[in-house]
């Protein structure tokens, strides 16, 4: 067992499946292939190959829709989106029907686990590899420590409490001994390994290079860590009090709500963004200093200077094709709902929607917003976001909505005007099983330049920290810890500038501001897999979550211009379960592997 693929085969057998080498495969094998563990760590650049696979385990969180390793069932799980693909495990998430047995669809946990195998690996063995210099050895130790935190909070964000492997476990030690650690020692470990790796990473990289972590990475990932550590979920959080190891009685969840966890994570935010600073990075501007093109450019423009770490997929398409209209061939699949859409604010900054009456379904106009929700308007924006002849309520709302909502007679991709309504040529009439369900499709993400019939693929990338989520995470932190302070405002309103919006008012409580920064949260970082954890590290997913979401009545309608087809109306019930749904279930294979000490999450 001493051969490198039968190393994969060990990690495999402790921490999930991996699919097997077919005999034609093994036969097809060149010498390199079946080189042991100890032939790599004696050759620089096989050394290197070694650390360059680790990096093949990164998710590929730009597919909503698929199942499988490394998918992201995040977006379509939460309140932002409708995901029009009928087998899509969001939808399982969404009904209240994921369970033990089936979360193998998203196999996070057998992903995370194989990832560290390979990891633990290399940095137990860089330190004796000849011929390398220092220098080299050193900065490849730090991107796996980086790597390594990475991973640990990939599970940590969807499971809680972990464990955590630091080491290469051998098929003679105790694997009973591997349990769930407490939320706060996992945190812990994550911040060590982003300590230990921005001590060893480049402040820059040339380009040649993107796609390799700099010291700005890890110190991205230590703020965000330490940010979900002091939010309510995880910091005094007594109705996960009965989530606790099975040897010692210990909490695996804090119940004592400790405020300096605030603190702890202001100072985090504040370093990180002044090693963004030291390596050139910043909220991005688009040459024309149009606010649309400012938010839109961030998704499309690869490695601009906003971009703190993200990975390189190639020729990567799919979430494109996901969002385009059937006419272009595509599924139409990935659709927002019409609570997001409610939820942008007009060019004046006021939030068009204050609420829904009691039937979750009638909106309630703010009148201080200008907003009408009938009717069509006769002239096009001067700025180009939206031509003539669009309803009413897609006039004049703030540019971040342009640059992420396709909505019904918006012109995309330069000449198509969009026909969501049944038998246009974007509707149902013209799908299969997978149409455009909500009346919407997602627009971020999507490059106007890339055509889609037939597809021209290009170079594409999957951002994981960018420069704004911090400024959100600064302006949270400081509003927990000290209130709405100057410091706070500037934070939130550096975000609200750039989008091409006013400041928000002076003089707001601590809880008026905290609404504000959940709202801006939810409209700067839609569709980047930060609501379906933020709603539920504030505790708030039983009514974001546990309710139904609404769409158009994509079922009537002729014409731009036809009310019918802008009849509210319910999409889908939704289910959430306290506090069942607050975590992943492990997987039931796993938990049987080591049934007396692998603790499964509550409810599950």
């Amino acid at each position: 067992m001493n051969k490198i693929y039968r190393l994969l085969a060990i990690a495999a057998l402790l921490f999930g499946t991996l699919s097997c080498e077919s005999f034609e495969d093994y036969l097809e094998k060149t010498p390199d292939d079946d080189m042991t563990k100890d032939e790599v760590f004696t050759n620089p650049e096989w050394t290197r190959q070694w650390l360059w696979n680790c990096y093949s385990w990164l998710p590929s969180e730009a597919n909503f829709a698929d199942d499988g390793a490394w998918r992201s069932p995040f977006t379509g799980g939460c309140d932002e989106m409708e995901i029009a693909f009928g087998a899509s495990y969001a939808h399982l998430i969404n009904a209240g029907s994921w369970n033990a047995t089936n979360i193998t669809r998203v196999p996070v946990w057998a992903e995370t686990y194989c990832s560290l195998r390979s990891i633990n690996t290399f940095l137990e063995n860089i330190s004796g590899v000849p011929n390398m210099d220092t220098a080299e050895k050193n900065e490849l130790t730090g991107e796996a420590y980086f790597l390594r935190a990475f991973m640990h909070f990939l599970s940590l964000r969807v499971y809680g409490p972990i464990p955590i492997i630091d080491y290469v476990v051998a098929t003679d030690d105790d694997w009973s001994a591997i349990v769930r650690k407490p939320y706060d020692y996992c945190v812990e470990a994550i911040v060590k390994d982003c300590e230990d790796a921005y001590a060893l990473l480049p402040t820059k990289r040339a380009t040649t290079e993107y796609g390799r972590p700099i010291k700005a990475a890890a110190y991205a990932l230590r703020a965000r860590v330490l940010l979900y550590a002091a939010s309510p979920l995880f910091n005094g959080n007594t109705e996960l009090a009965g989530l606790k190891d099975p040897d010692t009685g210990e909490n695996l969840i804090s119940q004592t709500y400790d405020k300096k966890k605030w603190e702890r994570a202001v100072t985090a935010q504040k370093d990180a963004l002044k090693a963004f600073e030291a390596a050139g990075l910043k909220l991005h501007y688009s040459a024309s200093q149009d606010p649309m093109q400012n938010y839109e450019e961030v998704f499309v423009k690869n490695w601009n200077d906003e971009i703190i770490w993200a990975k390189n997929m190639g020729n990567y398409w799919h979430h494109m094709w996901c969002s385009d209209p059937i006419s272009y061939g595509c599924p139409s699949i990935f659709n927002p709902t019409q609570e997001l859409v409610d939820a942008y604010q007009m060019a004046n900054g006021e939030s068009p929607i204050l609420g829904y009456e009691a039937d979750g379904l009638t909106p309630i106009i703010n009148p201080a917003a200008g907003y009408v929700e009938n009717g069509n308007t006769s002239s096009a924006s001067a700025q180009g976001y939206w031509p003539a002849g669009v309803r009413n309520m897609y006039v004049n709302r703030e540019p971040r909505f342009y640059a992420s909502i396709n909505f019904a007679g918006q012109t995309w991709k330069h000449d198509h005007t969009l026909e969501l309504w049944y038998n246009g040529m974007d509707g149902k009439k013209y799908g299969s099983s997978d149409y455009c369900k909500t009346g919407y499709l997602m627009r971020k993400h999507n490059d106007i330049n890339i055509t889609s019939n037939p597809f021209v693929a290009t170079k594409t990338t999957w951002t994981y920290f960018r420069v704004g989520e911090f400024y959100l995470n600064l302006a949270e932190a400081i509003n927990e810890y000290y209130g709405p302070t100057e410091e706070c405002y500037e934070a939130i309103n550096a975000i609200r500038e750039r989008a091409g919006l006013p400041e928000l008012p002076e003089n707001l409580t601590q809880e008026q501001m905290r609404e504000k920064i959940r709202h801006e949260r939810r409209i700067e970082l839609a569709f980047e897999n930060h609501r379906f954890f933020d709603v539920r590290r504030w505790k708030i997913a039983p009514q974001t979550e546990g309710r139904a979401v609404h769409c158009l009545n994509i079922m009537e309608g002729s014409s731009v211009s036809d009310n019918s087809f802008y009849e509210r109306v319910k999409c889908e019930d939704r289910v959430f379960e306290s506090p069942t749904h607050y975590f992943f279930p492990i997987a039931q294979g796993e938990v049987d592997k080591n049934p007396n000490r692998l603790v499964q999450n509550l409810g599950w």
